[in-house]
Order: structure tokens, then C-alpha cells, then sequence
């Protein structure tokens, strides 16, 4: 298995870099840069990233972040354009041999929290959702986009993408909708559970078409998560670990420590192991600490580093040996 750091809000030398090789970790999950003029997903800007990482002994395993894409989800005039923006950045992956492309399909309203500083262990921030409070919301100017439309939207995307990700042997890893709720402010969210994901990699079927296991946004769901990943495992189809835990429904609930939430990390931990899983893992939305200003909600330096040193010791515990 892989550990890897994310570097969102850190995408510049910074004393992350340092912490992460400190921790033992190499890998790296970046976001698209533009460092030079052009696009972020063209080939010249995505061999800086690259390079710059490299330069500083870190190895850019995954992208975690995309070109623009609200055309293609809303099925707008103009999707097929951004769909092209897709091929460059896969096709710039390929050659630069990076192999996992994390993506989600949340049409307009990524990601998504009502609250960024709620208090938890010892008075620690972790962000939270409340659907009452979201439903207060007017609708997008988008109006109501039902299900079928989306479904019709993705499979649209990856009949024309998996192709692409085939001949460039770069994996499309899906990330599951966050919060797992619809609609929100009109707009359908159709991967909201393993049922969906599963109906996802099955409109075009690939062994470079799987997911992210986002174990915090599953958890949100209800799934049990050890058998979802001995499902999706067994297949081959998790290709990227978001390794998080929450309390709470899908209607409210709040992130926690890795150590403090509803599921059996360690179970879960061994279940990754048993399906044979060695892809890249990252310690996901960890807590704001005493000290840290939560300028970054999610992704503070002192809460990775509890949540790697803990994700590392459950690994250990696992029977894991980790790449270096």
C-alpha cells in the first residue's frame, strides 16, 4: 500500500514537504498547477508539477482535481469541449506515468459543508452538514436536474473517456457524491451509495474505470464497509483510499478523529489487505488542532499528522508492508 499526502492547499515548498518525508511518505496527490501559460491539464504545465515534485524527492502518484467539468455534468452546450480538456490531461498523465485520476461527477455544488468549525475531542474544528439547514437554500439557476439526466450525462462522459484512460493506461478513479444526499439546491446526486458506483462502472465497463473509496463519505451512507470493500475489491475497481471516519446520517453529520468515529478502522484496514489492495491511500479531512487557525478546514498540518501516524499503525497492524 501506498501512503500519500495531499498537497491542495500546499502546492509550493512549504514544511509539509518536509513533514510528509519526515512520516516516511513519498507519494504525493496534487492538484492541476498551472506553472507556466497555457491550460493546468496540458502536458508542459502537469511535467512542472511533476518535476517540482520530483525535485523534492516526492513521487506524484495521483491528480485530484480536474479541468472544468460543470458543462459536461449539466450536459450544457460546451461539454464536449471540456470533454477534450479531460483527453489532454489523461493523455499528459500517460506519458508523465502518473497513474490515477481522481474525479467526481456533483454537478455545480462540489464538495460540501454548512459548517467548517464545529467543535470535537478537546475542543478540536471538524467541518459538518446539515440537509435542514442546505434545504433553506434557493434553487441554482440550473432549476431541478433530475436523476435520469445526470445518469444520461456520465454515461455520455465515459463512453467517450474510458477509451482514452485505456490507451493511456491511466485509472479513473470516482469519487462518490459528499454529502450522499439529493437533490441539493435542485440538483440530483446519483453517487450516493455503493449501488450507485457500482451502476457508474458498469455503463462502460474497464479495468481503468473504478473508484476513490471515500470510507468517510461511505460511512455518511450507512454502507458497511468492509463488505463494500470486499465488493468493489474483489473487481479490482478501488483504485485510490480516502481514509476517514464521521458520526452521525446523512442528514447531519460531522467529520471526526480517524480514531473517534462510527467504523472499525482496523476491520477495515485488514479488509483492504484480504482484497489484495496496493494502491495509493491518503489520510482524509483531519481535524483543525489547538494552535492551528483553520485557514485550511480539512487538510491542517497537525491533524495529518495524527492521522497518518495512526493510519500507518493500523497498516503495521494489518500485515501491511509499505512501498517506499
Amino acid at each position: 500500500m501506498q501512503v500519500a499526502e495531499a498537497y491542495f492547499y500546499h502546492d509550493y515548498v512549504c514544511e509539509l514537504w518536509s513533514l510528509a518525508k519526515q512520516m516516511g511518505i513519498t507519494d504525493a496527490v496534487v492538484p492541476l498547477t498551472a506553472l507556466a501559460e497555457g491550460n493546468a491539464w496540458e502536458y508542459e504545465n502537469l511535467s512542472q508539477v511533476k518535476k517540482m515534485y520530483e525535485e523534492e524527492g516526492l513521487r506524484v502518484t495521483v491528480v485530484e482535481s480536474m479541468p472544468p467539468s460543470n458543462k459536461i455534468k449539466l450536459g450544457l452546450p460546451g461539454r464536449d469541449e471540456e470533454i477534450e480538456y479531460f483527453k489532454t490531461l489523461i493523455r499528459s498523465m500517460g506519458r508523465l506515468g502518473i497513474p490515477v485520476l481522481c474525479y467526481n461527477f456533483m454537478a455545480e455544488i462540489g464538495w460540501f459543508r454548512t459548517s467548517m468549525e464545529l467543535e470535537t475531542r478537546g475542543g478540536a474544528l471538524v467541518s459538518g452538514y446539515d440537509h435542514e439547514a442546505m434545504q433553506q437554500l434557493p434553487l441554482t439557476e440550473h432549476g431541478f436536474v433530475s436523476e435520469e439526466q445526470m445518469w444520461d450525462n456520465l454515461k455520455y462522459f465515459l463512453e467517450r473517456i474510458v477509451p482514452v484512460a485505456e490507451e493511456a493506461k491511466v485509472k479513473l478513479a470516482l469519487h462518490p457524491d459528499d454529502p450522499p444526499v439529493t437533490p441539493l439546491r435542485g440538483i440530483s446526486r446519483i453517487l450516493r451509495s455503493a449501488e450507485g458506483l457500482q451502476r457508474a462502472i458498469d455503463l462502460v465497463p474497464s479495468p481503468y474505470s473504478g473508484i476513490t473509496f471515500c470510507q468517510g463519505t461511505l460511512a455518511t451512507a450507512g454502507e458497511d464497509i468492509p463488505a463494500i470493500i470486499r465488493q468493489f475489491g474483489r473487481q479490482g475497481r478501488i483504485f485510490f483510499v480516502h481514509f476517514r471516519d464521521v458520526a452521525g446520517t446523512p442528514q447531519s453529520f460531522h467529520e471526526t478523529f480517524h480514531d473517534d468515529g462510527k467504523t472499525d478502522m482496523l476491520e477495515a484496514m485488514m479488509t483492504y489487505r484480504e482484497v489484495g489492495f496496493d494502491g495509493p491511500i491518503r489520510a482524509d479531512h483531519v481535524p483543525t488542532m489547538a494552535g492551528e487557525k483553520n485557514d485550511f478546514p480539512g487538510y491542517e498540518v497537525m491533524g495529518r499528522l495524527f492521522g497518518n501516524g495512526y493510519m500507518i499503525g493500523l497498516m503495521e497492524a494489518a500485515g501491511y508492508k509499505r512501498k517506499r
